[in-house]
């Protein structure tokens, strides 16, 4: 974890205020090796169908979420509860960055939903495999592109 926490603060960091006269300019698409592509398009075709069981099973079992504007949710059994009722509507995920070694990897992405044009969000997907078997999501973090609302 530390090293993955070092790889993601070795790269450089842009920061822009978006305009509100200029969209922001999409982010190109990395290919992912085979491995991890095939994390990315189960996570797709379990949210397609809601299968909350499917979405909690390609996590680690001590694996957590954090979603936009809720609490994080730790372990399998949570996380399906979590998902239960979300889903059933076309997912995108897209890689932006990622990294892999032996047992540790992650994937910076973004993510649309249905028909919207631009980017919902952006997420994180820390992962670990134990043994060379298959990666499994140690963690899923997201960020809606919605901002905050006033109070």
């Amino acid at each position: 974890m530390i090293l993955l926490s070092g790889l993601l603060l070795t790269g450089p960091v842009v920061a822009q205020e978006p305009t509100a006269s200029s969209p922001a300019a999409r982010l190109a698409d990395v290919p992912l090796p085979a491995a991890l592509d095939r994390v990315l398009r189960d996570y797709e075709q379990a949210w397609r169908t809601g299968d909350a069981k499917a979405l909690a099973g390609l996590f680690a079992e001590d694996g957590f979420i954090l979603q936009s504007n809720q609490p994080p949710v730790r372990g399998r059994a949570a996380i399906e509860a979590a998902y239960a009722g979300q889903g059933s509507s076309p997912l995108r995920l897209r890689a932006l960055a990622y990294a892999a070694e032996e047992s540790t990897g992650y994937i910076i992405g973004a993510y649309t939903y249905g028909s919207n044009v631009g980017d919902t969000g952006k997420f994180t997907l820390t992962l670990k495999r134990v043994a060379g078997g298959p990666w499994m999501i140690f963690s899923d973090m997201d960020n809606t592109n919605t901002p905050p609302r006033s109070r």
